[in-house]
C-alpha cells in the first residue's frame, strides 16, 4: 500500500499534463516576429534549436510535433530562396517554434512515462546496435510507436508496451557487445577451419571453440563487467591467433621434407643463438640447442638483474652523499641539475630519428613521443618491428640514471570510448612490462596510463589526425626533479 502511494504523485502529474495537452488541441500559439527582424537570422535560429532538441532526442521522444517543427523551417528556408513574401516566411517560422515547443512538452512527458525504454536505446546505441541495419531498425520502430501513442495522449499504450521495447533493445545490445568483442574470434575460428584445422589441429580448435562459448556464455550473464570480459575475449583471441598460425605451419611442414624440417628448426635456433650470443651448437641434438639458448638467455637476465640491483645501490649511496652537502648548496645545485638535465637530454634526442620520436622538455620532464611505435589494429600486443625503437627508449631511460617513468596510452575517437580507453591502458601496460621484462627499470618507478581519445595532440576528422592521436608518449622524470 506504501508503495502506491509513492506512485500517486508520478502519475497526478502525467495526467495533469495530458489533461492540458487535450484541452488545449491541434491549436497552436503562434508568437509573431518582429517586422524588422531579418528572416533568414530568424531561421538560423530555428534551426539551431532543432539541432540542440535533436541531441537532447527531441525527434525521437516527440517525433510528430519535431517533424512538424522540422517541416515548417523547410518550408521557410524555400521561401527565402525563392524570395517570397516576409509574412509568409514569418509566419512558417512562428509556426515552427510552436511546434518545437510543443515536441520539447511530450518529450518531457516521454522521459517520464518510459525511462526504461530510453534508457535501453541509449545502452543498445552505444553498444554499436546500429550496425545490425534491420534488426536494430525494427526495435527503433517499437521505439517510435511508443512515443507517437504518447503524442497522441495514449499513455497507457505507452507504459503498458514499454517492456517489449526494452527487450528488444536489451537483446540487440547484447548482440552488439558479443560482436564487437568476439567478432574477430569468431572469423579466425571459422579461417581455421578452412584451413584444415579439424583434421589438423582437432585439440587445438576444440580448447579455441570452448574458449569461445564460455566467453559468450560469460557476457549474456555480466554485459556490463567490461574489464573483465575485454580480458576473457583477449584470451580467446590469443587462443584463435595461435590456431590460425598453428594450422598454417603445419600445412606448410605438410609439404616439406623431413630434413627441410629439421633445418628449419636448426636455422630458428641458429639465429637465436647469434642474437644471444649463444656459442655455435649445431653439432649437438636439438634439446642441447634449445637448453644452450635458454641457459644463455637466464645468464644474460641475471647478469642484468645484477647490474640493475648494484646502479641502485650505488644511486642510494650517491643521494645520501648529497644530503650531507644540501644545506647552503641549494641553489648550485639545482643550477647543476638543470644543466645536468639539458645535457641528458641533449643525448636522449640524438637518439632518435624524426620518424620515430618526438622529444621535448616539459618543464623538469623529458616526454619522448614515439611516432614509430605501432600495434596490430585494436590489439596491445609488442611485434618485433618495435624492437630497435624500444631498445632505444631502453638507452633513454638508462642514460637519466634510474628516472620515474609514466607511460601514456593515446587512441583516436574511433570506436567506443570504452573500448578506447581501454586499448590506451592495455598498450601503455604493453610498453611497461616490455621495460620490466628487461630490467631496465624497477616496477615502483613506473606507471602506465591509458587515456583513450581524450587528449588529442589533431583532429580526428582526418586520417593524418587519427594517425598523430594513436600514439604512445614516455615521460621521464629524473631524480629529484619537481613535476608542476
Amino acid at each position: 500500500m506504501k508503495s502506491t502511494w509513492i506512485l500517486w504523485p508520478k502519475i497526478l502529474l502525467l495526467c495533469g499534463l495530458f489533461l492540458m495537452t487535450a484541452c488545449s488541441g491541434p491549436q497552436l500559439k503562434l508568437e509573431p516576429i518582429p517586422i524588422t527582424a531579418n528572416p533568414s537570422e530568424e531561421a538560423s535560429k530555428l534551426e539551431n534549436s532543432l539541432a540542440n532538441a535533436r541531441q537532447q532526442q527531441v525527434n525521437v521522444l516527440a517525433p510528430t510535433w519535431f517533424n512538424k517543427a522540422d517541416n515548417s523551417l523547410s518550408e521557410a528556408k524555400a521561401l527565402i530562396d525563392q524570395k517570397g513574401a516576409i509574412g509568409d516566411i514569418s509566419t512558417h517560422i512562428s509556426r515552427g517554434r510552436a511546434e518545437l515547443a510543443k515536441a520539447q512538452e511530450m518529450a518531457d512527458i516521454s522521459r517520464t512515462a518510459i525511462p526504461e525504454a530510453i534508457v535501453g536505446r541509449d545502452l543498445a546505441r552505444v553498444a554499436g546496435a546500429t550496425a545490425f541495419g534491420q534488426d536494430y531498425a525494427e526495435a527503433e520502430a517499437g521505439f517510435l510507436d511508443l512515443t507517437r501513442e504518447i503524442e497522441d495522449n495514449n499513455l497507457n499504450y505507452a507504459t503498458r508496451n514499454q517492456q517489449k521495447v526494452v527487450d528488444a533493445f536489451r537483446k540487440i545490445e547484447i548482440r552488439a557487445i558479443k560482436e564487437n568483442t568476439l567478432g574477430d574470434v569468431r572469423k579466425l575460428l571459422a579461417q581455421a577451419e578452412k584451413e584444415g584445422a579439424k583434421k589438423i589441429a582437432p585439440t587445438v580448435l576444440t580448447d579455441a571453440q570452448m574458449e569461445l562459448q564460455g566467453v559468450d556464455a560469460f557476457i549474456s550473464a555480466n554485459p556490463y563487467a567490461k574489464e573483465e570480459m575485454q580480458l576473457k575475449a583477449n584470451a580467446a583471441l590469443f587462443k584463435a591467433n595461435r590456431l590460425v598460425h598453428l594450422t598454417q605451419q603445419s600445412e606448410t611442414f605438410s609439404k616439406m621434407q623431413p630434413i627441410e624440417i629439421s633445418l628449419w628448426v636448426e636455422n630458428v635456433l641458429q639465429k637465436s643463438a647469434v642474437s644471444l650470443g649463444a656459442p655455435d651448437m649445431r653439432d649437438q641434438p636439438f634439446n642441447v640447442q634449445v637448453n644452450n639458448n635458454l641457459g644463455t638467455a637466464e645468464s644474460l637476465k641475471a647478469d642484468r638483474d645484477f647490474l640493475s640491483e648494484q646502479s641502485k645501490n650505488q644511486l642510494e649511496e650517491l643521494q645520501a652523499v648529497k644530503l650531507e652537502y644540501v644545506s647552503g648548496r641549494a641553489v648550485e645545485e639545482k643550477l647543476a641539475s638543470e644543466q645536468k638535465f639539458n645535457e641528458l637530454y641533449n643525448q636522449v634526442q640524438s637518439l632518435f630519428t624524426i620518424q620515430e620520436a618526438e622529444c621535448y622538455k616539459q618543464g623538469q620532464q623529458m616526454v619522448v613521443r614515439l611516432r614509430g611505435m605501432s600495434f596490430p589494429v585494436g590489439q596491445a600486443v609488442i611485434m618485433p618491428e618495435n624492437y630497435p625503437l624500444l631498445s632505444k627508449v631502453q638507452r633513454a631511460i638508462r642514460t637519466f640514471e634510474n628516472p620515474t617513468l609514466i607511460i601514456e596510452g593515446h587512441t583516436d575517437s574511433t570506436g567506443s570510448l570504452e573500448l578506447n580507453n581501454h586499448l590506451s591502458q592495455m598498450r601503455a601496460e604493453a610498453v611497461k612490462a616490455y621495460l620490466l621484462a628487461n630490467a631496465v627499470i624497477s616496477a615502483d618507478k613506473v606507471t602506465a596510463a591509458g587515456y583513450g581519445p581524450s587528449r588529442p595532440l589533431a583532429p580526428n576528422t582526418t586520417a593524418e589526425g587519427r594517425a598523430q592521436n594513436r600514439r604512445i608518449d614516455v615521460i621521464i622524470t629524473p631524480n629529484g626533479a619537481t613535476v608542476k
